[in-house]
């Protein structure tokens, strides 16, 4: 699949090849789904939980003795009976996670990547570079590409200039080739790509790769 490639001037600088086993697939929507919904659980934290006996600050001194008392028998003022005392078999905190094979991750960033490039929503450029920091120039040159309103520009290691000028950029995301993953691309309406970026993705994801 040839696509164009473009300058931060929204100029033609050439043409690129990209590999039909990553980014022409016919997009799976399951494998998608998966892959998301592993990722947003491993992101839950489990913060549901209530105090237990050991852990709740008051005195453990027995009230009164054990006999003789003409009422009933009590320990600590933690126990669950007394308020401000433990709660009974309440809530305990816990992992959302779980596991996903290697290939099915792989296969969902494929069809993840394959999904933008079908629709249109992949931009490549030549390199994401700027002269100066500056993020009112940077703003005009996405603004030339019509990135839409959420746009994730991925590169292998990025300009700290480039860095600079887009981190005000509350439409523009930034993400290495290290992190790339599927919820951010699918979340993302235009997927910004620079030609390092391929082809780091295309030698991680390449066929007999587990990514």
């Amino acid at each position: 699949m040839k696509t164009k490639v473009l300058n931060l001037d929204n100029k033609a600088a050439g043409d690129v090849e990209l590999n039909d086993a990553i980014f022409g697939l016919e997009p799976r929507q399951d494998l998608i789904q998966r892959v998301v919904v592993w990722q947003l659980a491993k992101r839950r934290s489990g913060q549901h939980k209530v105090l237990t006996r050991g852990e709740i600050n008051r005195t453990k001194h027995k009230l009164g003795k054990q006999k003789g008392g003409g009422t009933a028998r009590h320990g600590a003022r933690s126990a669950p009976l007394f308020v401000g005392g433990a709660k009974a078999m309440g809530p305990v905190s816990h992992s959302h996670e779980f596991d996903l094979p290697k290939k099915i991750k792989a296969l969902g960033l494929r069809h993840a990547l394959s999904s933008k490039a079908k629709a249109g929503s992949i931009v490549v450029l030549d390199e994401a570079k700027s002269k100066e920091a500056k993020t009112g120039a940077l703003a005009k040159q996405f603004g030339k590409m019509n990135l839409g309103s959420r746009a994730l520009v991925i590169d292998g290691e990025f300009d700290k200039n480039f860095q600079l000028s887009a981190r005000n950029l509350a439409d523009v995301a930034l993400l290495p080739v290290a992190g790339i993953n599927v919820y951010d691309i699918m979340k993302s309406d235009k997927l910004v790509l620079t030609t390092a970026a391929i082809k780091a993705i295309e030698a991680r994801l390449g066929e007999g790769n587990k990514a």
